[in-house]
């Protein structure tokens, strides 16, 4: 077991015209090329990327031009398609109930860009960062939430990786209706869960390069999608344990900052980073830690920073470390 101290970032960037996105990404996607796929890196996959934006995302395209000509990497705008990026695979926990979206992130802390980010491109949206201007989990002003985990399938497909998804799903929807059905046609390169929640219901879906939407039969996901788990994959993320502890505790914070649910094997990128607490229909989320927790709001955004220990409770019983899983990251 591994101990992290993290600093966390809260920023505020408006409409991404002010300079304040991209002096906070600028030395990050410097290491642009070692992001993207090789595809990636030539003319003709730089093409094929923007036009699967263009097709896909197109409420996006001025934002995404605007981001991209305040940075001075010449893979910026191809970078941040999200449509030619290496796969990542992460852990986590999450759960959707009654209008309120819980999950634990498990990632290598230091691979986890640790930044909230309170924005206003299309519409105010509220959520964790990740490469560049993606998200790992989020709200908008509408009061809908969403999150996502890896779908524990190690295959590759044409199409986006998540966290620009999320992103787009937030600036352009409403209600969980409304993203399912958008989220239904939109080409994902990896196999991911999706947790949506609104003020009505809460869904997961699962989605990927190699199946159709698939809606799973309540709002809670691990790190599986389809049954049986193989045997050498439950061992090493205990992704059906954690669903069967999360579907018996609820949407129940303390149980998330407790094992089973509240993971370790940091050194193995298995390790929970962060505990989010979304309730979009009061605009209002709170990132929990062991002894810790950092609340903002939609309309009380408060930039500014919080540095928290990662790490087992003291009172909590300790168990076995996880096998090594080869892992990727944006980073």
């Amino acid at each position: 077991m591994s101990h992290y101290v993290k600093t966390f970032h809260a920023i505020e960037i408006g409409d991404g015209t002010d300079g304040r996105w991209a002096a906070h990404v600028r030395s990050a996607m410097a290491k642009a090329e070692d992001w993207l796929t090789e595809e990636g890196r030539t003319l003709e996959g730089a093409a094929q990327a923007r036009q699967l934006f263009d097709t896909h995302m197109p409420e996006l395209v001025p934002v995404l031009d605007r981001l991209a000509d305040q940075l001075d990497s010449p893979d910026a705008k191809t970078l941040l398609t999200m449509a030619t990026v290496r796969p990542f695979f992460s852990g986590c926990t999450q759960i959707g109930h009654e209008g309120t979206l819980l999950r634990n992130y498990d990632f290598a802390p230091e691979h986890c860009e640790g930044t909230i980010v309170s924005s206003q491109f299309l519409r105010p949206v509220i959520g964790m960062q990740e490469a560049g201007w993606g998200l790992l989990d989020g709200m908008n002003d509408a009061g809908l939430a969403v999150s996502l985990t890896f779908g524990g399938r190690f295959v590759h497909g044409p199409g986006f990786a998540i966290p620009l998804v999320l992103r787009y799903l937030l600036e352009t929807c409403r209600t969980v209706d409304e993203a399912m059905d958008r989220l239904r046609t939109i080409p994902i390169a990896i196999p991911q869960n999706v947790t949506l929640v609104d003020a009505h219901q809460s869904r997961t879906v699962f989605v990927g390069p190699d199946i159709p939407m698939t809606q799973a039969h309540d709002a809670c996901a691990a790190n599986h999608q389809h049954l049986p788990v193989p045997d050498e994959q439950e061992r090493t993320t205990r992704t059906q344990a954690r669903l069967a502890a999360v579907q018996a505790a609820g949407v129940d914070v303390p149980s998330m900052l407790r094992p089973p649910l509240y993971q370790c094997s940091y050194d193995q990128w298995l390790g929970t980073v962060y505990t989010a607490h979304y309730r979009p229909a009061e605009g209002r989320v709170t990132y929990h830690w062991p002894g810790e927790h950092w609340e903002h709001t939609i309309v009380g955004f408060t930039p500014g920073s919080r540095t928290v220990a990662l790490g087992r409770p003291a009172t909590a019983t300790t168990t076995d470390a996880y096998p090594t899983v080869a892992r990727h990251s944006f980073r």
